[in-house]
């Protein structure tokens, strides 16, 4: 199984890996081709462009201006070390061995806007593209063009390798746009994970993003190689919830105090 998950908006680059393990990321050329265009945008047009605070621009210009189609260990950090919003919370990577960061290396993908996949341990600069962004290149309109069945293609030839590939879907719904479902040869099963409010279950976003990456901590921990195997998953309070659930989106819920 591949797990797929987003990236975050908020990096650390000050905590020192716990490893020097890496690998290079698969997609330079076209995150280099991105990087060209971005460019050649002013720090008013960033800041229109993906609805930022002039601070956040001019910081996105300068990571523009600086990135390096060379990645280094002094310019680059390991890709889920280096993310660090709720999903990366959940995930906790910095506490996880050396080993198992290698099997989440064979069994996850970070979709991104500027590098397409990254696997978890894949050198990444600093940067802030989110897949929705309405950039236009050569390509199209926006992201999703620029990327086409690329993303797919990966996953397929990744996918490959198993008998019967299966892609559990852990990204936002932005992120997994950009994956063309007509192209990708896998089956998906999709997680969901809803809080009690009130008198009926729902997703609270931050808590259902944290939980993504309990997942897939959960997946690297255990190792799991199955889509039954996914319903054992009790972190933080969740049950698999099997009256809700369907055969290609499961279902887990939780009550605040359980």
């Amino acid at each position: 199984m591949l797990f797929l998950l987003s990236p975050a908006k908020a990096l650390d680059y000050d905590t020192p890996p716990h490893l020097a393990t890496h690998t290079q990321p698969l997609f330079k050329r076209q995150s280099a081709e991105l990087i060209e265009v971005l460019k050649t945008r002013s720090p008013q047009e960033i800041s229109s462009l993906m609805k930022l605070s002039d601070a956040l621009s001019g910081l996105n210009v300068a990571r523009y201006e600086a990135w390096s189609p060379k990645f280094t260990a002094k310019n680059a950090k390991q890709a889920v070390l280096a993310f660090n919003g709720d999903v990366y919370e959940g995930l906790n990577a910095k506490t996880l061995s050396e080993a198992q960061l290698g099997w989440a290396q064979e069994h996850v993908c970070i979709l991104s806007g500027l590098y397409g996949v990254l696997r978890p341990l894949d050198w990444m600069q600093p940067y802030r593209l989110e897949m929705g962004t309405a950039l236009v290149t050569g390509h199209g309109k926006n992201l999703y063009q620029f990327w086409g069945t690329q993303i797919a293609d990966y996953l397929n030839e990744r996918a490959a390798a198993d008998s019967s590939p299966v892609i559990v879907n852990l990204a936002s719904e932005e992120y997994f746009k950009a994956v063309d479902r007509k192209a990708l040869k896998a089956r998906v099963v999709t997680c969901v994970f809803e809080e009690f409010r009130g008198d009926k279950y729902k997703i609270i976003s931050f808590m259902a993003k944290r939980a993504r990456g309990l997942m897939v901590r959960y997946a690297v921990e255990h190792q799991l190689g199955s889509v039954k195997k996914l319903e054992g998953f009790d972190a933080e309070g969740y049950r698999f919830e099997p009256s809700v659930s369907g055969v290609d989106r499961l279902v887990f819920r939780r009550r605040q105090g359980d």
